[in-house]
């Protein structure tokens, strides 16, 4: 029997954000006969995704730090390696990315790494730390194009330099569509949270952070609810700016359309609910949640931030504009409300298009493609 691959993910924390959700979503479609799966994470919150991690056949480990104090981990975190056996370091943004370059520097073991933005929206702290250590590592994975345009305009060393240690590969985000299909809603559970059967609903799920602008998304809601007025909205998830969405709503007086349900475990029900997914971001690199309403027949309306682009063909899985042009995505938005036929067409675009050529099968294999020709090494 040959002996599994010991795979290590490092990543800083165990939010809800789209890169945290993808480690165990991917480990549920790997095979598990070939490949052993740990985490390794540094800062500790409350909401977290460890339950869906080990319930993934994923073992979880902590080592309680904050962002500086990584600096004083790394022994630490290089004798937990050491004694663990691992095959492969697959880290998970920047600060996890700095780490597993310099545990890696006195260790003959494989650094798969994983970057999920564009570099450009780091904080000059991470975007330098990330730069001046980025070529030590084996494989680095850009899970859109212009995410891996990012990197090779920003990276001090030229990652496409032959006979140089580091590739660069471009595996885009998946999602595994056999659990991500729209399921029938009873009118109860939309009566619930307020929402009357014959409504349009309009909604997102997102950590709420400056990224996703959703100051921007209500300014979108309220002039939609200008036009269609038996429209209700739905904000999942949590985060920094929601005390001030809050006031926002409150003081537009439509605070009755308005449904922020917090952060949920399972979204489906929820993406099950919604007609149009709605994306106001400023920048992103392939957005899970984006893909799992699209799984789930949902029609996208979004600015052309960062992967978007590469998911949606405008006019065909929904509509897009220019991130400054904003605005532009309200006549989209009550266009698809006043035509049930074209957003129907458009829903089931909008799936086609995620099982053609955004699967977590698809992408489970290019990694393990990866994984197997690193170890190997």
């Amino acid at each position: 029997m040959n002996k599994k691959i010991k795979v290590l993910h490092l990543i800083k924390s165990l939010g809800r954000g789209g890169a945290e959700k993808l480690i165990p979503e991917t480990a549920l479609v790997h095979n598990q006969e070939q490949f052993e799966f740990h985490c390794l994470y540094f800062y500790h919150q409350e909401n977290n995704i460890i339950d869906e991690l080990e319930n993934a056949g994923i073992q979880v480990h902590l080592i309680p730090s904050g962002n500086l104090g990584l600096f004083f981990r790394v022994n630490k975190v290089r004798n937990f390696i050491i004694s663990n056996g691992f095959d492969i370091i697959h880290a998970h943004l920047p600060w996890a990315g700095i780490m597993a370059r310099s545990v890696g520097r006195n260790l003959n073991i494989p650094i798969v790494y994983t970057e999920h933005n564009t570099w450009e929206r780091y904080n000059k702290l991470s975007y330098w730390g990330n730069r001046i250590s980025f070529k030590k590592q084996d494989v680095a994975i850009a899970v859109s194009n212009e995410v891996a345009l990012s990197m090779r305009l920003n990276s001090i060393w030229d990652p496409y330099q032959r006979g140089g240690r580091m590739k660069l590969r471009v595996i885009q985000n998946g999602v595994n569509t056999e659990v991500f299909k729209r399921v029938k809603i009873e009118s109860i559970t939309r009566e619930k949270i307020g929402i009357p059967p014959d409504a349009t609903v309009v909604g997102i799920v997102a950590v709420f952070r400056d990224q996703k602008r959703l100051w921007l998304w209500v300014e979108v809601a309220l002039k939609i609810l200008e036009k269609c007025s038996n429209t209700h909205f739905i904000l999942v998830g949590d985060g920094e700016w929601r005390e001030r969405l809050e006031d926002q709503i409150l003081k537009s007086g439509k605070e009755n359309q308005f449904h922020l349900v917090g952060v949920q475990k399972n979204v489906i029900p929820f993406l099950s609910m919604m007609d149009i997914y709605l994306s106001t971001s400023e920048f992103e690199g392939l957005p899970i949640a984006m893909l799992e309403a699209m799984s789930c027949h949902v029609p996208v309306v979004a600015t052309r931030a960062g992967g978007i682009g590469e998911v949606i063909q405008h006019g065909v899985q929904g509509y897009l504009t220019e991130i400054e042009d904003w605005k532009e995505l309200t006549p989209h938005a009550i266009k698809l409300i006043k035509n049930p036929a074209l957003r129907q067409k458009m829903a089931d675009a909008a799936r086609a298009r995620v099982i053609q050529g955004f699967s977590m099968k698809r992408m489970v294999e290019e990694l393990e493609e990866i994984y197997k020709d690193t170890a190997g090494k």
